[in-house]
């Protein structure tokens, strides 16, 4: 395999105005997510921007930057222009989508999903995590990911549906979705390329076209969910979180 990991971003939020520029531990959001990606060290770390003040950032602290549209429905669909003009040929055959709000996500997590993608049957993969907060059950906001494990691999699964409610029912653990996704480069093209499901409309959950259109969805389970910066209050949580000197051992 020869992947790219593409970084989304985009300066405008309703929450959070010019979050990707939010600094954090002296340096921007952008710039922190970007690091993480090139610690996975999978392949080379491309930010897919929508205004040219990330690029600078990003440029600045070493990375590579592309400009796209700013009026791309989503962060999929940005990072899908990106391509079309750095790597149009497709030499790229796997494409990993990092959130350009998880300056705090493990590389581990990124190349536990990427691993997936050896089994030439998986569409795309991603990571979850057990819920352990009891309030994360029921909130809408955490994305539960619904999934048969491998009678090999009890850490991986296939997933079956993604649901912003508590599921399944009845005795046993929830997983936590975690939005970051290894893609094999033509099941990309084509999800890019479908239109918004039924399901996916309903939950507000992109994913979901994935599936409803026979996809193959792996998920493979890891130890920590990373903090996603929606808020000033999650802004503030990752200003203390980075802000710590790094463990020694």
């Amino acid at each position: 395999m020869n992947p790219i990991l593409v970084v989304p971003a985009r300066l405008g939020s309703t929450r959070l105005p010019r979050k990707p520029l939010a600094m954090i531990a002296g340096a921007p959001m952008i710039v922190h997510v970007w690091r993480r990606a090139t610690e996975v060290a999978l392949g080379p770390v491309l930010v897919a921007a929508d205004d040219p003040a990330i690029a600078d950032a990003v440029r600045a602290a070493g990375g590579e930057a592309v400009l796209t549209r700013p009026d791309h429905p989503s962060g999929t669909d940005r990072i899908a222009e990106a391509l079309s003009l750095v790597d149009p040929g497709g030499r790229h055959d796997v494409v990993i989508n990092l959130q350009g709000d998880l300056p705090t996500v493990a590389p581990e997590a990124t190349r536990a999903a990427a691993a997936l993608l050896a089994d030439e049957a998986v569409d795309v993969a991603t990571p979850v995590a057990i819920v352990r907060d009891e309030h994360e059950a029921d909130a809408a906001h955490v994305v539960k990911m619904v999934g048969t494990p491998d009678p090999q691999d009890r850490r991986r699964f296939r997933a079956l549906y993604f649901t912003r409610v508590r599921a399944p029912w009845g005795d046993g653990p929830l997983f936590h979705h975690i939005g970051l996704y290894a893609w094999r480069r033509p099941s990309f093209e084509r999800f890019v390329r479908l239109p918004a499901s039924v399901l996916e409309q309903r939950e507000k959950l992109e994913q979901l076209r994935a599936l409803e259109a026979g996809m193959r969805v792996d998920a493979v389970l890891v130890d920590d969910v990373p903090l996603g910066v929606d808020t000033p209050e999650d802004l503030e949580r990752a200003r203390a979180m980075l802000a710590r000197p790094p463990a020694t051992h």
